[in-house]
C-alpha cells in the first residue's frame, strides 16, 4: 500500500491534498491531524527521519489564504521515500506542536523556525532564539520585516577579534 493510500484509508474525512512533482510526494494537512499524521507516518509507513522544517510566509502572495507555511520533510530511510508535508498556521500567535517527542532532528530545526519566522512550537523542550540574540524581538524572514531591518544592529554592542 502507498503511503498515500495509507493516508486517504486512515483520515478518509480529511481534506489532504497531495500532489507530486518528480519524485517527491507531496501532501498539505490541516494543521489540527498534524501530530496524528505525523506520528502514524513514523510508525505505520516507516519515515524515520525528519530531513528538514523550515517555513514559508505567504504575506501578499497571490491567492494564499494562510500567513505561513510550515513544511516537513521526511525520509524513510528502508525504501528511501521521501514525503514533503506541508501544514499552515496565521497570525497573531502562530503555533503547531512540536514534533521533537517524535523526531530528536526537530530540536534545532523549530527552533530556527521559532527564530527566524515567529512560529511557536508547543511542547518544545527549549525553544528559545538559536540564530539572533534573545534581545532580538523580531523576526528576520517575515515578509513584513524591512529589508534594511529597524535599526537593531546598532542596538548591540561591536564585538572584535580582540574582545571574544
Amino acid at each position: 500500500m502507498s503511503t498515500a493510500e495509507a493516508l486517504k484509508a486512515k483520515f478518509p474525512e480529511d481534506e489532504l491534498v497531495f500532489s507530486e512533482f518528480r519524485d517527491n510526494h507531496r501532501v498539505a494537512v490541516p494543521a489540527t491531524k498534524l501530530m496524528p499524521i505525523l506520528s502514524m507516518l513514523k510508525s505505520d509507513c516507516g519515515f524515520d527521519m525528519l530531513a528538514e522544517l523550515t517555513a514559508v510566509d505567504y504575506l501578499e502572495y497571490e491567492g494564499a489564504t494562510d500567513r505561513f507555511g510550515v513544511v516537513y520533510v521526511l525520509l524513510n530511510n528502508t525504501s528511501g521515500e521521501r514525503l514533503i508535508l506541508k501544514t499552515f498556521v496565521n497570525d497573531p500567535s502562530p503555533s503547531l506542536p512540536s514534533v521533537y517527542s517524535l523526531w530528536k532532528s526537530a530540536d534545532w530545526l523549530e527552533r530556527e523556525v521559532y527564530d527566524m519566522f515567529g512560529i511557536t512550537f508547543v511542547g518544545h523542550p527549549d525553544l528559545r532564539r538559536i540564530l539572533m540574540p534573545d534581545e532580538f524581538t523580531a523576526f528576520p524572514l517575515r515578509k513584513d520585516y524591512p529589508l534594511k531591518g529597524r535599526g537593531e544592529r546598532h542596538n548591540f554592542p561591536i564585538v572584535t577579534r580582540a574582545d571574544s
